[in-house]
């Protein structure tokens, strides 16, 4: 059928409606007359694939990478930088509008450099023959790679040097994770596996020396157990250094092996900037702190930081990284801090700063923020719709939404990074 695209939605699709249902068209933007075939059917939407383009927007362009539309990992390589960016802002705000938001101040966007960015990627081991892959679109199908457009030079080196001569890694890891810092001239290697601690620390010293010589700028690796459903899992067997230390925003952050730290190299300082900006006060909580990207300069800016993260790793390196600062470190899950605060009747921070993963806060932060009721909330998103839906209870409330960026931390993919400020005054 030919289709006429309206606009760009979440998950990188173009949305068409045939007959008045949705359709909706990966790899399609927003302007374009398109033939597509109807791939899967359901009551209230159709998903279609690309056949042609037929009319194509003035944004469309050739994608770089010879997996693009293959991989699963990148969705807008045949747009325009520009474009992207107005796409994701026009998704975030009607997301926003359709979450009953009102009053949305104009967002303003934050971008960087659109290719090399990732400082962290993290790959799938095909054993036979033993090839490194990224997952085919919509499918859990494995994809061999031997490069990556978006992530960071020496990243990128080290994807083509394991899929050439990294054959050993096939008998025993089933992922592997490479994490470089912004000088990029030293990397930590992570694999995930099936075996058992102490095979795993056979094998990982077996193939330590031959890692050396394969990636030069490898200092450390870590072997972590492969648990259904964890992204870490166990640290089984380690190699070299156990983190790295990672400069950005003029200070240094220990980063260990299973710690999470913003991927995007080129907009980590500008991030940290927009969140905090000119902030100062007795008391602020940071809470999902992971390993105090804020933290670190929240305790220059306050009286006393509460940091609050419940993975054991980022811990570890929150306590290092806070070392020396005004500080107190609570290793708990966000809820529960907040509900012994509410109990205690703490006096309200001045600050509150969110950076949730994807679910975002929930109906049990939101209400607990609520009753807290500092005078700031910022509130740092990776996902649009879980976004909404927090900010609108916070502005139930009495909060209103003071300013908002969309901050281009994920370039040619859908992934959309935000950060939103939210006041009582």
């Amino acid at each position: 059928m030919k289709l006429r695209i309206e606009k760009a939605i979440y998950g990188g699709a173009g949305l068409a409606r045939a007959e008045g249902k949705a359709v909706f068209v990966p790899f399609a933007l927003p302007g374009e007359l398109v033939e597509a075939t109807i791939a899967e059917e359901s009551k209230s939407y159709s998903t279609a694939e690309l056949t042609e383009v037929l009319e194509p927007s003035a944004d469309r362009r050739a994608a770089p990478c010879p997996y693009f539309g293959t991989c699963g990992g990148c969705h807008y390589q045949h747009a325009e930088y520009a474009a992207q960016v107005e796409m994701k802002r026009a998704i975030l705000r009607e997301t926003l509008e359709r979450a009953r938001v009102l009053d949305i101040p104009e967002i303003q966007a934050l971008t960087g450099e659109p290719f090399g960015y990732r400082n962290r990627v993290r790959l799938h081991v095909e054993k036979t023959p033993f090839r490194l892959c990224y997952k085919k679109r919509n499918s859990h199908v494995n994809l061999p790679v031997d490069a990556c457009s978006i992530a960071a030079p020496t990243l990128d080196k080290a994807i083509a040097a394991l899929h050439r001569e990294g054959g050993g890694l096939g008998a025993w890891a089933r992922e592997v994770e490479l994490f470089t810092y912004e000088a990029q001239n030293s990397l930590l290697a992570s694999f995930w596996t099936e075996r058992l601690k102490p095979e795993a620390t056979r094998l990982l010293e077996t193939c330590w020396p031959q890692l050396q010589k394969l990636l030069p700028g490898i200092v450390g690796a870590g072997v972590f157990s492969a648990e259904r459903g964890a992204m870490t899992g166990k640290l089984l067997a380690q190699a070299g250094e156990g983190a790295l230390t990672y400069r950005a925003a003029m200070r240094k952050y220990r980063v260990s092996l299973g710690s999470f730290f913003q991927v995007n190299r080129f907009l980590i300082d500008r991030l940290v900037d927009l969140v905090i900006g000119e902030s100062r006060g007795n008391t602020a909580w940071d809470l999902y702190a992971g390993v105090g990207l804020f933290s670190v300069v929240l305790a220059e800016r306050f009286g006393e930081v509460v940091a609050v993260e419940s993975g054991g790793a980022a811990v570890r390196d929150l306590r290092e990284n806070l070392r020396g600062t005004r500080h107190r470190i609570v290793s708990a899950e966000t809820a529960a801090f907040l509900r012994k605060a509410v109990e205690q009747q703490q006096p309200a921070p001045d600050l509150v700063v969110v950076d949730p993963p994807r679910a975002g806060l929930g109906r049990d932060v939101t209400t607990l923020l609520g009753k807290v009721r500092a005078r700031n909330v910022t509130y740092v998103s990776c996902d649009p719709a879980t976004l909404s839906r927090d900010v609108a209870a916070l502005l139930e409330s009495g909060y209103r939404l003071a300013k908002m960026h969309l901050v281009d931390l994920f370039p040619q993919t859908f992934h959309l990074e935000s950060v939103t400020h939210l006041t009582l005054d």
